[in-house]
């Protein structure tokens, strides 16, 4: 089951009735707060996400292959080029998915949220994990392996159109991703875009603009291609021009239009030369770890060359 850190996990014992194979739910023990719930018809986090929609038969047939977990904060499920157990469902929690360089550049390709599937192409195929689960804070994920989930496909061959939908899903968040960060978008266009993304998705219902971030500003860099230092300094820009407002983990946006105009690059000419050099576009893909060729070397480098 990939490599979890203290991972609490348990099968959940069953009792016949009748035809029927049911789970009796303990729920006495709340691993990192979460209450363990074994059986996805009765789960308290069920959502609109993927293997929620099916139906209670499908569902009572799906609890008999899938092993529920606990994870604390930044375990490890998987890692990029592991080769592949099987897939992760997401029931409570936030997962980030990441590349890492051999140099110790990493670029986030998006945060996992509840309802998400985690590995699904890689259950599917047989290939390695495309990148590296990490979870952001405790989680509870249900566990199916490869095997058995291929074979739950071909007795139910209604869910590959569901399946299509979620693999498609993926594909445009990832080429979203890689549009915003390696398309010469300039840092701080690339940070509007995510703040206002972010607060979009995860704000509060009576206010948008309020919500909560609880990354680093290195994780912050991962996600936009930058590092911690210009995330910090791009991040103080738009406080000290009264854009937005943080506390601790709580950020409000103050002027959502400003923003608007950052990422859509019409700000105001009006602005000081630091705001102007972080408006400039990144002209190397170091982010991506890619060597441009096309770049002109600086002096230093043309006479040592």
């Amino acid at each position: 089951m990939g490599i979890p850190t203290r991972a609490i996990s348990r099968k959940a014992p069953r009792q016949a009735v009748g035809n029927e194979t049911r789970y009796q739910t303990d729920h006495s023990r709340m691993p990192y707060g979460l209450e363990m719930s074994e059986s996805c018809s009765a789960c308290k986090y069920r959502r609109s996400g993927f293997f929620c929609q099916l139906s209670p038969s499908e569902l009572e047939e799906f609890d008999v292959l899938k092993t529920v977990s606990a994870y604390p904060a930044e375990a490890i499920l998987f890692l990029e080029q592991q080769k592949t157990k099987g897939m992760y469902i997401l029931c409570e929690g936030e997962v980030k998915l990441s590349f890492s360089s051999p140099d110790g550049k990493t670029l986030l390709l998006k945060i996992a949220r509840s309802g998400e599937v985690l590995g699904l192409l890689s259950a599917l195929t047989g290939n390695s994990y495309e990148a590296t689960a990490q979870t952001l804070r405790p989680c509870q994920l249900a566990f199916v392996p490869s095997n058995e989930f291929q074979k739950f496909l071909r007795r139910h061959p209604n869910l590959f159109r569901l399946i299509a939908d979620q693999l498609g899903s993926q594909y445009m968040n990832a080429c979203e991703q890689l549009c915003a960060i390696g398309l010469g978008a300039s840092m701080l266009k690339r940070l509007a875009h995510f703040l206002l993304t972010w607060s979009a998705s995860r704000g509060a219902p009576e206010n948008g603009n309020q919500f909560t971030l609880p990354l680093s500003h290195e994780e912050i860099g991962e996600c936009v291609g930058a590092t911690r230092e210009s995330v910090t300094r791009a991040l103080g820009e738009f406080r000290n021009r009264g854009l937005i407002e943080s506390h601790g983990a709580t950020l409000l946006i103050r002027d959502r239009a400003a923003l608007a105009s950052i990422r859509n690059g019409t700000t105001s000419k009006n602005v000081g030369p630091r705001f102007v050099r972080l408006m400039r576009p990144i002209r190397y893909p170091a982010v991506l770890g890619v060597h441009n060729q096309f770049w002109p070397k600086r002096e230093g480098q043309r006479k040592r060359a």
